[in-house]
């Protein structure tokens, strides 16, 4: 299948310029990969094989509203229940023009995607370009090194992850990111699709770069004067919310902690910045996890009643602390809190400090707090 070959596109860091990347979509591709795969997890489709081949016969449909798929297709695809999902799609009216499971992998197999013939309601009104390189960049996607022998959930969540990622800054989760693909972010952090994964923010692995779906503007050599001088700490918290001035006072006149003030405006005011994880830290945290037992449910239980007795969750000190003997490194504390929320024993509210509480895995035994409006 035909991809798309852009010129080199550098963009600068923080620290300078990155070596080109050549990407797969332009910023108007990127926002039509989105489309597609907005498009597909609007379907009633509940399972990531059902979903990953309707991003394929979905975007090779989009002009037609017929898209052609052979079982090699199929077959490399990898579906846990290939014909489980053929027959998803049949029940959702997509009606195949052959026989996809038993007929000749060679011949292609036109399936009817009513959403996509032409008019007024077509799903995805993409040109013949605009279809050929999204096309293009799902199959790449799905081939890249990191992500070829996943799961499809994995998999699938991956195109979700391209998509709405940037080259080198983190993005957000997208909202319509189905749960069995956030159920697998943490093998696509384990080898290295994700370089951060934490709490609801990601950022792309260098080596799949190049399939991000959105790019950022290049930083003005200029210097840009800052949008507001530096505020006090009693004028911060005159300009944050309601909700936000009740958590940040609940820490600051906590009892239990004891924190200083200077400690808790500096935790409050400064900007967050992403933690660096190497294989040394995934190693220390598997030793970790290799000696302990249970350490999801004892973190949601630990984080309820710190919380119950602070009026307050944890830092990720704290929290360590509290279920760990051993004193650990700062970078070792930050992998294993975000481990633990992308299993779904924890959540917070990035980035507001000291919000840890149970996550939706601890439920019925632990219960959410509210959450604090950052702002």
């Amino acid at each position: 299948m035909p991809h798309s070959s852009p010129s080199p596109s550098p963009e600068p860091t923080a620290t300078g310029a990155p070596p080109p990347v050549v990407f797969l979509l332009t910023v108007q591709q990127g926002e039509a990969a989105r489309r597609l795969m907005s498009y597909v997890a609007s379907l009633p489709l509940r399972g990531a094989d059902a979903q990953l081949l309707a991003v394929v016969v979905a975007i090779r449909a989009a002009r037609t509203g017929v898209g052609n798929v052979t079982g090699q297709d199929l077959r490399s695809l990898r579906l846990a229940d290939a014909e489980g999902a053929v027959a998803a799609l049949t029940a959702l009216g997509w009606q195949a023009r052959g026989d996809l499971i038993a007929g000749s992998p060679d011949v292609p197999v036109g399936i009817a995607v009513p959403d996509l013939t032409d008019g007024a309601d077509h799903r995805l009104p993409f040109g013949k370009v605009m279809r050929s390189r999204v096309s293009g960049w799902t199959s790449r996607t799905l081939n890249a090194k990191p992500v070829k022998k996943t799961s499809p959930a994995a998999r699938l969540a991956a195109l979700f992850l391209a998509a709405h990622g940037r080259p080198y800054r983190p993005s957000i989760l997208p909202v319509d990111l189905p749960e069995h693909c956030r159920a697998a972010l943490p093998d696509l952090l384990a080898r290295n699709f994700l370089k951060e994964l934490d709490g609801d923010t990601y950022l792309l692995g260098d080596a799949v770069r190049h399939v991000a779906g959105k790019r950022t503007a290049p930083v003005p050599t200029a210097r840009v004067p800052d949008e507001e001088e530096p505020v006090s700490w009693n004028v911060w918290k005159d300009r944050a919310s309601v909700a936000l001035r009740r958590h940040v006072e609940a820490v600051e006149n906590c009892p239990l902690c004891g924190l200083s003030t200077a400690r808790v405006s500096e935790a409050f005011m400064r900007k967050p910045v992403p933690a660096q994880t190497d294989e040394k830290v995934r190693a220390a945290y598997a030793a970790w996890r290799e000696n302990q037992s249970e350490p999801g449910p004892r973190a949601a239980r630990f984080a309820a009643d710190f919380r119950a007795a602070h009026g307050h969750g944890p830092s990720v000190k704290q929290l360590c602390q509290g279920i760990s003997e051993r004193k650990q490194p700062r970078r070792l504390r930050i992998y294993l809190v975000r481990q633990l929320i992308a299993e779904g024993w924890l959540t917070n509210t990035e980035p507001v400090p000291w919000t840890l509480r149970p996550g939706k895995a601890a439920a019925p035994s632990g219960t959410s707090a509210p959450r604090v409006r950052a702002s």
